[in-house]
């Protein structure tokens, strides 16, 4: 949504009164990310002064990444500054593990992670328009589509919580001056000076450059990803009347998606991944997932992985569901009325004559009770050929992910039953024969 604040006021108590006021209720919880750096305290003092007169319950968090030999008196500055304004104080630390995407992405994440763990209704940050400018430039350079140059919105959700900005609108040079008429001292990272970053980049360098030829430019720029954002939340407006011939929970139905225009096909697609996983991805990775999605031959079934989640399309449909892996283990079933496995499921065995798998050809040693690997056969009809594990789920129309996850039970070695399947021929029990009904209960 659209800033409705006038920008460039210097009146930041002012500016966070009026954005706070609409959105908080009696002893709101509200949570302040606070680095101790000049953004976040700034908005430290500036909340202070305010729990009075809108009523609210005001904590901070200081995220301690680690990552400086200066991190342990960051933190311990970051307390004293908190007491003095009793506010109370969570250091959490976290560890940051650099795995593809470059640090500076790699603690943006965990940083995030942490601040959506903390016990409150409104989670705040203190980025400003300034920052608003760079990450709008950012993105645009690393080939953002509508939603990405949308930049920082002011409001947005963040696991139970909402996450605020209500310095978007003030500059940094606007904090700068609060700080020095209020005497505030703060945290310099000495990060902020690496050049080899490329925010920093951004900002000592080439943000300057351009600013020297249109003077306006941090400001011209952060409105117009305030007009971004409104465009974005029309293609989710289009999005969610497209879905509603398309979309069913987790899962879409293709043949509604190629009815509609390929770009409108790309904002289903884009927006429902959002919603349900917070995934983005590229738009060039979109293309090809869409593609794959609808064009594939029927007999492929097309997988692709997304943040613990996996997407499969199958029966017509596009389906997210967990990313398991696979399964392990061995048990060993003797008789019993029940067997558990694991945190996986249950076995219920239920004798009976005349059906099910036949008691007389159990060994006393009992059977083993685990998970296909791979080229395994079962005959589960007496009037055609023993066939692979793999082709029978396939022709049972169970869906991939629920393939991988159904118990196996063999005798020495042979298959004798599986879950989905039934028993083999040759293990049957025929008429007036004790047997054993078998029901798997997935967890």
């Amino acid at each position: 949504m659209a800033s409705s604040r006038k920008p460039g006021s210097a009146d930041l108590s002012g500016q966070v009164r009026d954005f706070l006021a609409p959105r908080l209720f009696p002893a709101a919880r509200l949570c302040l990310g606070y680095s101790g750096g000049l953004d976040s305290t700034v908005l430290l003092h500036l909340l202070a002064g305010l729990r009075r007169l809108l009523a609210f319950r005001l904590t901070a968090v200081h995220v301690h990444h680690g990552l400086s030999p200066h991190a342990d008196d960051w933190a311990a500055a970051c307390q004293m500054a908190c007491d003095r304004l009793d506010v109370p104080l969570n250091v959490r630390r976290v560890r940051v593990v650099v795995d593809g995407q470059g640090l500076e992405a790699a603690a943006r994440e965990v940083r995030y992670a942490a601040l959506g763990e903390q016990p409150a209704d409104f989670i705040l940050v203190a980025h400003h328009r300034d920052d608003q400018a760079e990450t709008l430039l950012l993105r645009l350079l690393r080939g953002a589509g509508v939603h990405g140059l949308a930049a920082m919105a002011e409001d947005r959700a963040l696991a139970g919580s909402r996450l605020l900005r209500p310095l978007l609108d003030a500059a940094r040079d606007d904090l700068r001056r609060y700080a020095r008429r209020h005497g505030l001292t703060y945290i310099d990272d000495e990060s902020n000076a690496d050049q080899a970053l490329t925010r920093n980049w951004l900002r000592g360098k080439m943000l300057p450059e351009i600013e020297a030829r249109f003077p306006a430019c941090r400001e011209i720029l952060a409105s117009t990803a305030a007009r971004l954002m409104e465009s974005a939340a029309l293609l989710d407006d289009l999005a969610r009347l497209d879905m509603a011939d398309t979309a069913q929970g987790d899962s879409l139905d293709l043949a509604g998606l190629r009815r509609l225009a390929a770009a409108r096909a790309r904002n289903v697609l884009r927006y429902w991944l959002r919603e349900r996983i917070a995934v983005t991805p590229s738009e060039a990775h979109l293309e090809t997932l869409l593609s794959q999605l609808l064009v594939a031959g029927p007999d492929r079934q097309p997988v692709w992985r997304f943040g613990g989640k996996v997407l499969r399309r199958h029966r017509g449909r596009a389906s997210l569901v967990a990313d398991v892996g696979p399964v392990e283990g061995q048990w060993l079933w003797r008789g019993e009325s029940e067997l558990i496995l694991a945190d996986l499921g249950r076995l219920i065995f239920l004798a009976a004559v005349g059906e099910g798998l036949a008691a007389d050809k159990l060994p006393a040693a009992g059977c083993t009770v685990g998970w296909r690997g791979g080229g395994e056969k079962l005959r589960p009809d007496c009037r055609r050929p023993r066939r692979t594990l793999k082709n029978l789920l396939r022709e049972a129309g169970l869906p991939p992910d629920e393939r991988l996850r159904l118990p196996l039970l063999s005798i020495a070695g042979q298959p004798v039953w599986m879950a989905g399947i039934g028993v083999d021929c040759a293990f049957q029990a025929g008429p007036g024969e004790a047997g054993w009904l078998i029901f798997w209960q997935p967890a």
